[in-house]
């Protein structure tokens, strides 16, 4: 599956809920890179029968997948959620999904959602992911960088280890599929 198919959501609508209606559990699955405007998406539920100013004008997100991060999603707005989604570029960008998901794996969708309102599709140009990186490659790759003319005969001796963590120790974290750098 493309990444970009993986944000799906259900949304539900609290007047429907609290009816217990035939649209109480809310819509079905929506890909949100299928959609380029929130209009597009009322235009669905419309569809399936919702009454977007009348009961069903409360909506909320019922059910998520595609984000994991640690969030009160009954509590998010849809819309809202879909512009964050949308402005940041994550449903049309593959690496930003990927930086995303790594960010949240750390960080709280809260502060995700401040970086993308204060630098818009910009918000990630201070993150950098190593993707399958540990901290040995890591600090294998700034020894290199530092260009240390040390001799072949004693890299073996170095700790890549502990200098992969020292020079993150201030920026960078391990994530699930490696270092995530936040400067």
């Amino acid at each position: 599956m493309n990444t970009l198919d993986e944000i799906k959501i259900v949304i539900g609508s609290w007047g429907s809920y609290n009816e217990c209606n035939k649209r109480a559990l809310g819509s079905k699955w929506l890909t949100l890179s299928d959609y380029s405007s929130w209009e597009e998406i009322e235009e669905e539920l419309k569809n399936e029968g919702f009454e977007l100013n009348g009961i069903d004008e409360e909506l909320f997100i019922q059910d998520i997948e595609g984000i994991d991060a640690d969030n009160n999603w009954d509590y998010e707005h849809p819309k809202y959620l879909f512009e964050i989604l949308h402005e940041s570029g994550v449903l049309e960008d593959t690496y930003k999904y990927e930086v995303m998901q790594a960010y949240l794996e750390i960080r709280p969708f809260e502060e995700w959602k401040d970086l993308v309102n204060s630098r818009g599709n910009h918000w990630d140009d201070d993150i950098i992911i190593w993707k399958g990186y540990d901290w040995a490659d890591y600090g294998k790759e700034y020894f290199d960088s530092c260009c240390y003319n040390i001799p072949e005969s004693i890299i073996d001796f170095i700790d890549f280890e502990a200098y992969g963590r020292y020079m993150g120790d201030c920026y960078a974290e391990e994530y699930e599929n490696g270092i995530i750098e936040i400067r």
